[in-house]
């Protein structure tokens, strides 16, 4: 498998600080950063805690700062290549984690992987997400400068709930016959697109 993660120099000197930390303390921080992978707008820790960190670990706070990210990155491309706690530990000892603390994400992938993967499957990257469709049919059959004439419009209405709150909110959208096909061209589209993947 390739490497997940190439050596810059932030990493190195993350990789140097992480490998620094008590062999013991080490899981538990592992723990909590997974625990709270899934979460978007949710930090593992509070300001208050990575002070009480920084002296449990004795590390300056941007220091700890870049451990934390870094073990949160390490932790994503773990789960974003679906790895096996083996691979994973691999590519870590790649990259020059001591054999203690790859075995340590390793363990810790090996208990709480698939269920981050999954919570992970389940977030949405847009920040609304639709919840209902209405639709109905306009047919316009005169104009002030045509007597006679048939054209056809498609309203769809969506009704959309934003992921931050409990409000839903309702977008109309207007097609005449032309862009209707399109618009469902494009669905076929995606549609199989999908499938193709499942």
């Amino acid at each position: 498998m390739a490497a997940i993660v190439k050596e810059t120099q932030s990493i190195k000197h993350a990789v140097m600080l992480i490998n620094g930390i008590d062999t013991g303390k080490f899981p538990r921080l592992l723990c909590r950063i997974l625990q709270k992978l899934h979460l978007k707008d949710e930090h593992s820790f509070t300001e208050e805690e990575k002070e009480k960190l920084q002296t449990a670990l004795s590390l300056e706070k941007q220091d700890l700062q870049l451990v934390l990210e870094t073990v949160s990155f390490l932790l994503e491309q773990a789960a974003y290549y679906n790895m096996k706690p083996a691979a994973l530990q691999q590519q870590l000892e790649n990259i020059h984690l001591s054999q203690e603390k790859a075995e340590a994400f390793a363990q810790a992938w090996t208990n709480m992987g698939q269920d981050i993967i999954e919570k992970l499957r389940q977030n949405t990257f847009a920040p609304k997400k639709l919840e209902k469709i209405g639709w109905c049919l306009n047919l316009e059959m005169g104009h002030s400068t045509q007597a006679k004439m048939k054209s056809p419009h498609a309203i769809l209405e969506l009704e959309v709930n934003n992921e931050d709150s409990e409000n839903t909110e309702k977008v109309f959208v207007e097609f005449n016959h032309a862009e209707l096909l399109e618009f469902y061209n494009k669905l076929e589209t995606i549609q199989a697109q999908l499938d193709s993947l499942t």
